[in-house]
């Protein structure tokens, strides 16, 4: 009877197992089979369907419209895939550039429009493409406290544009980016040079001072970096080159706040007779021409 009752036990343990691992198995197969009819769903998305190109292009442009970028970059690249040598995969390739832009992708944007300008140099939509290039870049310009690698690629980048396609809308454009690049970029000199001029580097911030003069005279930032470079001639006792300086901040900007700092400057050191009268036209062009030269 003993044995009759374990025996009983052991069926029921076992019938447990064995159901146990049933159920567990039928979930498993439940999950795998709800992922893959997942998966088939987003493949099925974008499966490869041939159809015609107006009708791939029109799908992408209307998810341009309602700004759902990336389903646009695939229908954009579908358009390049399928009809590889018409006009529309050109069109495609430049819009799909755009899109990755618009995403803030800007690498994935410049290897692309890159891409578009060694296939279509002669294109007429280039020079949209090479400006395009350039606002990859313009549009992470950081503040002059951080490293302005972007801003340079930037500048050069517009600097192409302006040089390529002169008389373009695109050029127009660039010209005004050019010059708040370039005023970004004179600002970063002008902060380390003042950072060289408080710890007594005064060479390393005239280096810097007669960079802005020379590089960005377009700036807003060229009269106090001729200021600055009176200051640090001063600092290291070349009252000529100070006096020479100064002649120029006098005759570029003789009302500025600027021109009456470095007079200031002069007077502390009690050299105020020294300190240089407005020169004229001609003797301004002569000492800017002696500053350049150095």
């Amino acid at each position: 009877m003993v044995n009759q009752v374990v025996t009983s036990k052991s069926l029921m343990a076992n019938f447990s197992a064995k159901r146990g691992f049933m159920l567990l198995a039928l979930a498993s197969l439940l999950v795998v089979t709800a992922c893959s009819g997942n998966a088939a769903k987003r493949n099925q998305k974008f499966a490869y369907i041939e159809e015609p190109v107006e009708r791939i292009y029109s799908r992408a442009l209307d998810r341009m419209e309602k700004k759902r970028y990336d389903e646009a970059i695939l229908l954009f690249d579908e358009v390049e895939r399928q009809h590889p040598y018409s006009g529309w995969a050109r069109r495609a390739m430049l819009m799909a550039s755009y899109a990755q832009y618009k995403t803030r992708a800007y690498e994935d944007a410049i290897a692309s429009l890159d891409r578009f300008i060694s296939i279509h140099p002669g294109n007429k939509d280039a020079a949209y493409a090479y400006y395009l290039k350039a606002m990859c870049y313009y549009e992470r310009i950081r503040d002059v406290g951080r490293d302005q690698d972007i801003t340079n690629n930037a500048r050069n980048a517009l600097i192409d544009v302006v040089r390529r396609y002169p008389d373009s809308e695109y050029a127009r454009d660039a010209r005004l980016k050019l010059d708040l690049t370039n005023d970004h970029l004179a600002g970063k000199e002008m902060t380390i040079g003042r950072y060289y001029l408080r710890k007594n580097h005064q060479l390393a911030a005239i280096n810097r001072f007669n960079f802005v003069v020379q590089n960005y005279q377009t700036t807003g930032h060229v009269e106090e970096a001729l200021h600055r470079l009176v200051e640090s001639y001063l600092e290291l006792g070349l009252v000529g080159e100070a006096q020479r300086t100064a002649a120029i901040l006098g005759y570029n900007y003789p009302g500025g706040h600027w021109y009456q700092d470095s007079y200031k400057l002069f007077k502390q050191r009690g050299l105020e007779n020294q300190f240089p009268k407005k020169p004229s036209a001609s003797e301004a062009k002569l000492e800017q021409s002696l500053a350049a030269a150095k």
